[in-house]
């Protein structure tokens, strides 16, 4: 929340958001920018997890699963 503030006041006529986070990042401090990566990795995280769990659940990952039970009665995958 406070990027996004620090980022609106850097502001300029024209600028995008991502350029204005762009900007902001490039201000933060060594341990902000260390707090800023680790959030945003976590979030990236989650957001990739309900992504996938959308997909599984749309079916849209179907074929991947028929794929590798084809290739396992094939006999082309080895057990670890």
């Amino acid at each position: 929340m406070i990027l996004f503030l620090f980022a609106w006041r850097l502001s300029l006529p024209g600028m995008s958001a991502i350029q204005e986070l762009e900007t902001a990042v490039q201000l933060l401090t060594q341990e902000e920018f260390v707090t800023f990566r680790n959030w945003f990795l976590e979030y990236d995280a989650r957001q990739w997890d309900r992504q996938f769990e959308a997909d599984v659940l749309g079916g849209r990952l179907d074929w991947l699963a028929e794929e590798v039970r084809r290739e396992s009665q094939d006999g082309h995958c080895t057990p670890r």
